[in-house]
């Protein structure tokens, strides 16, 4: 198992929900981190708050990671500020609600947006700070996917297409970078974030459907990455988290 203490996180998307609970997990066994958003700066300031009172060393830092110069950006900020780079959780993600139907609702504009956030920006992080984790003894990278991905479902055709790509490319970095750096996936359903709210009814139907009766909470997601950046020997999966859903 990897020791975490005294080692450095970078987690996109970190203001909230998933993120932000990583951020704090990885705090709580003694690595620092860094926190980004793109947006949300005073959930963001709040994080840090957390993940400093835990007495680690953290930073944070504004970018919109779907743009390349800001993920190299925010690489060398991290460096920069804590000395070092060796675990990287692409957590930061977008989606527009289209029906699966209209594909014309489902514009070139949007695909645009999607791509870039869910599929490109963690291509460019990691791109960014595989240098850095190349030096590390027992770096790990761990990319945010989903459900969608794998089943083809979720808020648009584009998002269920992004993130079954970003699984792809999971696989091929872990490919690339072995040993030097794991690589894996998290593959959620429903978490219970801001994303759902509003949205009771169908967060409902959709534990009423899995086999534990259950959704993740940000939580549960922040201890499936933590396992897989501490085990030694898991590169290229992907970790189903979907309380038994595709059972059948």
């Amino acid at each position: 198992m990897i020791d975490l203490q005294g080692r450095v996180g970078l987690v996109t998307g970190s203001a909230t929900g998933a993120g932000a609970a990583t951020a704090i997990a990885l705090a709580e066994r003694g690595a620092g981190v860094c926190i980004n958003y793109s947006r949300s700066q005073k959930d963001a300031e709040e994080t840090l708050a957390k993940v400093k009172a835990l007495g680690v060393p953290a930073t944070i830092f504004q970018a919109d990671v779907s743009d390349r110069a800001q993920s190299e950006a925010l690489v060398a900020h991290a460096v920069a500020e804590l000395g070092r780079l060796d675990v990287l959780v692409n957590n930061a993600g977008m989606t527009h609600f289209v029906p699966h139907t209209d594909l014309d609702g489902m514009s070139s504009e949007k695909w645009d947006d999607i791509l870039q956030t869910n599929l490109k920006a963690p291509f460019f992080v990691a791109a960014a700070a595989m240098p850095h984790l190349q030096k590390s003894d027992g770096a790990a990278i761990v990319n945010i996917s989903s459900l969608a991905g794998i089943a083809g479902s979720g808020s648009s055709i584009a998002y269920a297409a992004s993130k079954g790509a970003l699984i792809t490319l999971t696989q091929s970095l872990a490919r690339a970078f072995a040993p030097e750096v794991r690589i894996n996936a998290l593959a959620p359903g429903v978490i219970l974030t801001r994303w759902v709210e509003g949205n009771d009814e169908f967060v409902q139907q959709y534990i009423d459907a899995t086999a534990v009766k259950k959704a993740c909470s940000p939580e549960s997601i922040a201890h499936a990455a933590i396992f897989l950046i501490e085990s030694e020997v898991i590169t290229g999966q992907t970790v189903v988290m979907d309380g038994g859903l595709t059972l059948g």
